[in-house]
């Protein structure tokens, strides 16, 4: 009789418990259907398009890496707004930038201005590139030399054949050299 309510009750609060996640998630849901999302409707497509591009041009002062089209933030929607006034008061991309950048600086845009303060995002990477690039060259012209060099496995230094045989008699420094001449040239069609 005990494990008969037992499982009754089990059965109850687990109906319950089923009730409450669904009630959560519904409000949860509702609550993100009516987060802010603001229309703005203009006077023709070219405003339109002025404005879409300097919201996903514009970066979100909270966010950083996010620009204003895809920040839902508070400060992201002061930011439409008042880029949908200055569209719709007339004034071009580049005084709407220009009100951005004197207000939030140059972080507010994905593209900054080249000047002075600037330089180091524009430059530096190209810069470093070219360092990069450089430096391998000059470790492959170096490790290219090194093979050059050394003709004889194992890293030997190669070998003056001129000088060969020095403290040989005549005969045995002839034998020498066209031994070692027909070693070096068999490395040679090997490598080929």
């Amino acid at each position: 009789m005990i494990t008969i309510k037992a499982t009754a009750l089990t059965k109850r609060l687990i109906a319950l418990f089923k009730v409450l996640a669904l009630v959560l998630t519904l409000g949860s849901v509702s609550s993100l259907s009516n987060a802010a999302i603001e229309v703005f409707e203009f006077d023709n497509p070219r405003q339109e398009a002025q404005y879409q591009a300097l919201i996903e041009e514009f970066r979100c002062p909270k966010c950083q890496n996010q620009n204003l089209a895809g920040s839902d933030s508070v400060i992201s929607q002061d930011l439409k707004r008042k880029t949908y006034e200055m569209v719709m008061a007339g004034q071009s991309d580049a005084q709407i930038r220009e009100y951005m950048y004197e207000r939030y600086g140059d972080f507010i845009s994905y593209k900054p201005p080249v000047r002075p303060s600037t330089w180091i995002l524009w430059y530096f990477p190209p810069v470093i590139l070219l360092l990069l690039i450089a430096g391998w060259l000059m470790r492959t012209k170096k490790a290219n030399n090194k093979k050059q060099v050394s003709s004889v496995p194992g890293g030997a230094q190669a070998i003056d054949l001129d000088k060969v045989g020095s403290n040989l008699s005549d005969e045995e420094a002839q034998k020498l050299k066209a031994l070692l001449k027909e070693h070096s040239n068999d490395n040679i069609s090997d490598k080929k």
